[in-house]
């Protein structure tokens, strides 16, 4: 399983960014999202969605409101539409996809910079 990122950047507070995250072809997840890390600071869920058939999300509380995951079931791709992004959103994001038996992989991480 390979994960594909991308639509990281650097962007001034207020503005919006979309991650885009792509498998290497369609597999039977269960879950797919986005987590970030800030230097510092341990890995935190961002928000996920259910591509199993489902469409459950289930967002951070520091995001509710701003961003929005969405998903397109060619090669199991979900998206991330982050609006009024703040400084405090500035870390390293990664993408995430989870099996129903709990085994999970991880994309490489992409750079999202805040500047105020």
């Amino acid at each position: 399983v390979q994960l594909q990122a991308s639509g990281g950047g650097s962007v001034w507070t207020g503005e919006s960014l979309t991650l885009s995250c792509s498998a290497s072809r369609q597999f039977n997840f269960k879950t797919m999202g986005w987590y970030r890390q800030a230097p510092g600071k341990e890995r935190e869920l961002v928000a996920s969605i259910r591509v199993d058939g489902g469409a459950n999300t289930n967002y951070a509380d520091s995001v509710k409101g701003r961003f929005a995951i969405s998903k397109s079931r060619a090669r199991n791709t979900v998206s991330l539409q982050m609006n009024s992004l703040k400084p405090e959103d500035t870390a390293v994001y990664y993408c995430n996809a989870k099996f129903f038996t709990g085994v999970e992989y991880w994309g490489k991480g992409t750079l999202v910079t805040v500047s105020s």
